[in-house]
């Protein structure tokens, strides 16, 4: 086979295959560039923190709750009452602060009033359950984990943690579509993480070479143009 035909026929190929994931490229791209990433992350559907200052008049005396073995503790608000979440070597737990009483596991109870306190839209709870194995949406978070589905447009759900009443993750169809198009646009169909897969990398160098062969395939033609004119003018 000629070496035009054979870059002809690579071209070809090649521009078939990168076209198809090309697709892909441009329509995640489209969708990832047009909804704001705010909106994606979902800060619409929590409410704004509390910012104010907690009177520590009262408040139990932490290093008292658990002798020993405590890697960090952090006062909050949680329900209107100040708390302490506790990460300590038997695990992370939530007090009272003031009356320094155990508080988790959190009860089915308290993750639907907690759930309602962290949301920011107007639609109530359709659904609640206890985890114990996490979805694909908020894997690698630590289990067992309530979730938390509210009514309203995009399905909104937030992910509550059992022990210590923290909102772990909020989710919403939006994000959920985002993730299913960064699928395609970065190629890892398994983890949906990695950017610099083998799969991308492969669909890379064959852009180049597609490229390259077309960018051949250009100046050849050219050259026999100039070929051809020069035998019409003899």
């Amino acid at each position: 086979m000629r070496l035009p035909a054979l870059a002809r026929k690579t071209h070809k190929w090649l521009a078939l295959i990168i076209g198809v994931q090309a697709v892909f490229w441009t329509i995640s791209g489209v969708y990832m560039t047009a909804i704001h990433i705010e909106t994606i992350h979902g800060d619409h559907l929590v409410r704004a923190p509390d910012r104010r200052p907690i009177a520590m008049q009262d408040l139990v005396e932490p290093g008292s709750l658990i002798p020993g073995g405590t890697r960090s503790v952090k006062l909050e608000s949680q329900l209107g009452r100040p708390v302490y979440v506790v990460d300590a070597v038997p695990g992370r737990m939530l007090f009272d602060a003031r009356s320094g009483e155990l508080l988790s596991p959190i009860d089915e109870a308290g993750a639907r009033d907690r759930a309602l306190s962290y949301y920011a839209g107007v639609g109530g709870i359709e659904k609640i359950e206890l985890l114990d194995v996490a979805p694909s949406e908020i894997k690698n978070r630590a289990v067992p984990i309530w979730r938390v589905e509210f009514a309203g447009l995009w399905r909104p759900t937030l992910y509550i943690s059992p022990l210590t009443g923290e909102l772990v993750a909020k989710r919403h169809d939006l994000w959920r579509t985002f993730d299913f198009v960064w699928m395609f646009h970065i190629m890892d169909y398994e983890e949906r993480t990695d950017m610099n897969n083998t799969l991308l990398r492969v669909a890379t160098w064959m852009s180049v070479a597609a490229s390259a062969s077309g960018a051949w395939l250009l100046l050849y033609s050219f050259r026999r143009r100039r070929r051809a004119r020069k035998k019409a003018a003899a």
